[in-house]
């Protein structure tokens, strides 16, 4: 049978089931066929919040969405083109999201009645044309699966878990990926278990062959390779690619990179991916809790190292004092905040921006830090790098908030070059530097206001440090009043002196009335939000924040520039705030903390109406 191929510039797929069904697994390795094929892409994982809810109910549903393209793209897509349903609750859960006409690829073995039942189905919806609005492929993916492994020395139960590699194969037939990148990665996955490899590889190779010759699948789809600027490529997540800024900030800084950390999601990846870079120096200390991780990499900071500590929302509360201890020391840390849904526990696997005043201001004391916000997976290794550049030129801690949607989500990444990458490093101050051969810790940089870096055990820079209050350029205790404000005040201009480049505007005729301002990770639905706009007809102008302290110079000077500023944030309003009272700008905010990122379409009509208003 000729199957027609049919051109598509774009696909959403959307993989759901039980957290025990591997979906994370089948779209990190469908991804990485797509970007092996050279598509642009960006994803979405969504995990449950529990470690392992209920087998077969709507909190344990685990999905992971791509969005591929021939063409630039920047979100991971609003809302799915093809969902495959694993089993009931994946259906329920996902189905609201998938648009009238969609495909759903349904796992007709696990649509039993005790699953029905879980998530309130009366019947199956597979059998009683409560789906006729959508294209429905029913599969029995798990028993094809079985039935393709009986010749495996391996039990059913195992043969069952390969249900997700089946999948994988259908799908990466249905859409035209390569297949040699999953059968190396599987070879290598099961090295230690042969058997099991072969088994996996079979249950792929069936997947691939069921496409190929079903009825069911009348059509494949075929999305060209993007055009993207020359250079080699990977895909890469946010958590890796901070951690490889990391340790690209460690050599450029000329400095042995110590990571102090407690494990929290979705901080954790961090942790484990300097764990495997030894041979770059990198030393990393699993502690007991948050106070241990952070006071460690202040310890190593001291001891002449580019300390880290990587946490989320509910670290940086515990860190707080040891933060303010490295701003009354002059040191440079690195604190690393993924943020994730709180107050309190929250919702630990889903996103939001709600960190940004604790980053500002959530210590005791005048204790003002610097914040550096990645707006991208790939910007993260950027970010990593020039929250290293301005720890260490300015000693001091500086806050790097990422959150889950940037750590988790991928695209693909360009490897620089390293002659591209600044050169971070900083002297060591090795002699004495006041009268009579005194060594004056507190001796400032004129043009930055640092203080001496000196590495404990140098013969003659021996200095007192601590948490009490010093004595400006001795750095001997002191409650006197008036060095007090003098030291309080100068630590604050410190900050608000660091070099950061200007805000860029994007605004192509220059005649736009309004601006649409973000942070962060929501780069992405902006900017693909204000591309619909323009595409309409429309004039809207875009800017984006990295550093959030200090504020670009002409940050006032932009917001002024334009009628209205609108400001959407993933949070009630925390960058709003700041901005109304620093700049006295009537500041449009849109906020929702649903734990999800926002979509392109949704931005795109409040965009509008903010247009409209006039």
């Amino acid at each position: 049978m000729t199957k027609q191929v049919q051109q598509l510039d774009r696909v959403i797929i959307r993989f759901a089931g039980d957290s025990g069904d591997g979906m994370q697994l089948t779209g990190d390795r469908f991804t990485a066929g797509t970007a092996e094929f050279g598509n642009d892409l960006s994803t979405l994982p969504n995990f449950p919040a529990e470690i392992r809810a209920p087998a077969g109910t709507l909190p344990g549903v685990s999905s992971f969405q791509l969005h591929f393209a021939d063409h630039d793209i920047l979100t991971p897509g609003d809302a799915p083109n093809v969902l495959v349903a694993m089993n009931p609750a994946a259906l329920k859960a996902n189905l609201g999201d998938l648009p009238r006409g969609g495909d759903i690829i349904a796992n007709t073995d696990e649509f039993t009645k005790r699953n029905l039942q879980k998530v309130g189905y009366a019947t199956s919806p597979l059998e009683d044309d409560s789906l006729s609005e959508w294209r429905v492929h029913a599969v029995p993916l798990t028993s094809l699966t079985v039935k393709a492994l009986e010749g495996f020395d391996i039990s059913k139960k195992d043969a069952e878990r390969s249900k997700n590699m089946f999948a994988l194969g259908l799908l990466s037939w249905l859409y035209h990926r390569p297949t040699e990148h999953t059968i190396k990665f599987l070879e290598t996955k099961f090295a230690k278990k042969p058997e099991i490899a072969k088994a996996n590889i079979a249950a792929f190779q069936a997947g691939w062959n069921y496409g190929e010759t079903t009825e069911s699948f009348s059509v494949s789809y075929e999305v060209k390779p993007a055009r993207l600027a020359p250079g080699v490529y990977r895909n890469i997540s946010g958590n890796q690619a901070l951690a490889y800024g990391l340790i690209a900030a460690s050599v450029q800084a000329k400095l042995p990179l110590f990571l102090g950390s407690y494990p929290i999601t979705p901080a954790s990846d961090i942790l484990h991916e300097l764990s495997k870079h030894k041979r770059f120096g990198i030393r990393t200390f699993q502690a007991e809790d948050e106070i241990a991780g952070v006071g460690a990499a202040l310890g190593a900071a001291f001891g002449g190292a580019l300390g880290v500590t990587t946490t989320s929302g509910p670290g940086v509360a515990l860190k707080a004092e040891t933060v303010g201890l490295a701003v009354t020391t002059e040191l440079p840390l690195i604190v690393v905040d993924v943020q994730r849904a709180g107050p309190s526990t929250g919702m630990p696997t889903k996103t939001e921006q709600t960190d940004l005043l604790m980053a500002m201001f959530g210590r005791n004391g005048e204790s003002p830090v610097p914040i550096v916000a990645p707006m991208s997976p790939s910007d993260c290794f950027d970010a990593a790098i020039e929250a290293a550049r301005i720890a260490v030129k300015y000693r001091t801690p500086v806050m790097l908030l990422s959150d889950g949607y940037l750590a988790n989500g991928s695209e693909p990444w360009r490897l620089p070059e390293v002659s591209e990458l600044p050169d971070i490093s900083q002297e060591f101050t090795t002699a004495p530097n006041g009268e009579d051969g005194a060594f004056l810790p507190f001796k400032r940089d004129t043009e930055t206001l640092a203080r001496p870096w000196a590495v404990p055990g140098t013969p003659g820079l021996e200095h007192r440090i601590g948490g009490i209050e010093k004595a400006d350029g001795t750095g001997n205790i002191s409650y006197d009043p008036n060095n007090h404000d003098l030291m309080v005040r100068t630590r604050a201009a410190k900050i608000a002196g660091i070099d950061v480049p200007d805000l860029v505007v994007d605004d192509p005729d220059g005649d736009a009335r309004v601006l649409v301002l973000g942070w962060g990770s929501t780069y992405g639905p902006i900017a693909a939000a204000a591309r619909r706009i323009r595409a309409a007809g429309g004039k809207v102008a875009q800017a984006h924040l990295r550093h959030l302290n200090p504020l670009p110079a002409n940050t006032g000077e932009v917001l002024k520039r334009y009628d209205k500023v609108l400001l959407p944030e993933i949070n009630l309003g925390q960058l709003a705030l700041l901005l109304r009272a620093r700049y006295l700008v009537d500041v449009i905010s849109y906020n929702r903390v649903r734990g999800l990122p926002f979509k392109a379409e949704e931005l795109a009509g409040v965009i509008q109406d903010v247009i409209d208003s006039d």
